[in-house]
Protein backbone atom coordinates (compact mmCIF):
# COMPACT_ATOMS: atom_id res chain seq x y z
CA UNK A 1 0.00 0.00 0.00
CA UNK A 2 1.22 3.16 -0.77
CA UNK A 3 2.10 6.09 1.65
CA UNK A 4 0.06 9.61 0.29
CA UNK A 5 0.49 12.80 1.43
CA UNK A 6 -2.80 14.48 2.69
CA UNK A 7 -1.24 17.39 3.86
CA UNK A 8 -1.92 20.07 0.98
CA UNK A 9 -0.94 23.63 2.55
CA UNK A 10 2.13 23.08 0.95
CA UNK A 11 3.06 22.42 -2.78
CA UNK A 12 6.66 20.97 -3.97
CA UNK A 13 7.82 24.43 -4.72
CA UNK A 14 6.65 25.73 -1.24
CA UNK A 15 8.69 22.88 0.32
CA UNK A 16 11.76 23.29 -1.69
CA UNK A 17 11.82 27.75 -0.70
CA UNK A 18 11.23 25.97 3.24
CA UNK A 19 14.26 23.69 2.64
CA UNK A 20 16.42 26.18 1.11
CA UNK A 21 15.27 28.57 4.43
CA UNK A 22 16.11 25.67 6.89
CA UNK A 23 18.88 25.42 9.05
CA UNK A 24 18.77 22.10 9.51
CA UNK A 25 20.24 20.28 7.18
CA UNK A 26 18.39 16.80 7.75
CA UNK A 27 15.05 18.59 7.91
CA UNK A 28 16.06 19.98 4.35
CA UNK A 29 16.91 16.96 3.09
CA UNK A 30 13.42 15.34 4.41
CA UNK A 31 11.43 18.16 2.95
CA UNK A 32 13.11 17.65 -0.46
CA UNK A 33 12.13 14.43 -0.44
CA UNK A 34 8.71 15.15 0.00
CA UNK A 35 8.84 17.62 -2.34
CA UNK A 36 10.29 14.70 -4.95
CA UNK A 37 6.91 12.73 -3.97
CA UNK A 38 4.52 15.45 -4.47
CA UNK A 39 5.91 15.67 -8.01
CA UNK A 40 5.00 12.11 -8.87
CA UNK A 41 8.45 10.15 -8.50
CA UNK A 42 8.11 7.22 -6.75
CA UNK A 43 8.73 6.92 -2.87
CA UNK A 44 11.79 4.62 -3.90
CA UNK A 45 13.70 6.79 -6.33
CA UNK A 46 12.76 10.19 -3.47
CA UNK A 47 14.43 8.13 -0.76
CA UNK A 48 17.29 7.37 -2.80
CA UNK A 49 17.64 10.88 -4.34
CA UNK A 50 17.65 12.28 -0.65
CA UNK A 51 20.15 9.41 1.11
CA UNK A 52 17.44 7.85 3.05
CA UNK A 53 15.52 4.55 3.07
CA UNK A 54 12.25 3.93 1.23
CA UNK A 55 10.56 2.90 5.08
CA UNK A 56 12.12 6.42 6.69
CA UNK A 57 10.57 8.35 3.79
CA UNK A 58 7.08 6.51 4.64
CA UNK A 59 7.93 7.28 8.10
CA UNK A 60 8.81 10.77 8.11
CA UNK A 61 5.42 10.81 5.43
CA UNK A 62 3.63 9.91 8.38
CA UNK A 63 4.89 12.61 10.50
CA UNK A 64 4.63 15.66 8.04
CA UNK A 65 0.92 14.53 7.57
CA UNK A 66 0.09 14.50 11.56
CA UNK A 67 2.59 17.90 12.23
CA UNK A 68 3.31 19.14 9.26
CA UNK A 69 6.68 21.03 9.27
CA UNK A 70 7.72 21.25 12.65
CA UNK A 71 7.21 17.17 12.51
CA UNK A 72 10.61 17.14 9.77
CA UNK A 73 12.59 18.26 12.95
CA UNK A 74 14.80 15.88 14.88
CA UNK A 75 13.29 16.03 18.46
CA UNK A 76 15.11 15.94 21.72
CA UNK A 77 15.72 12.43 23.20
CA UNK A 78 13.64 11.86 26.56
CA UNK A 79 15.56 11.77 29.62
CA UNK A 80 17.62 13.44 32.19
CA UNK A 81 20.13 16.46 30.19
CA UNK A 82 23.88 14.60 29.50
CA UNK A 83 25.96 15.29 31.91
CA UNK A 84 29.58 15.58 30.04
CA UNK A 85 29.85 17.56 27.43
Amino acid sequence: MAVVITRQDLSADALRQAAARSRDANAARRMLALALVLEGQSRTDAAATCGMDRQTLRDWVHRYNAEGLAGLVNRRAPGPTARLL
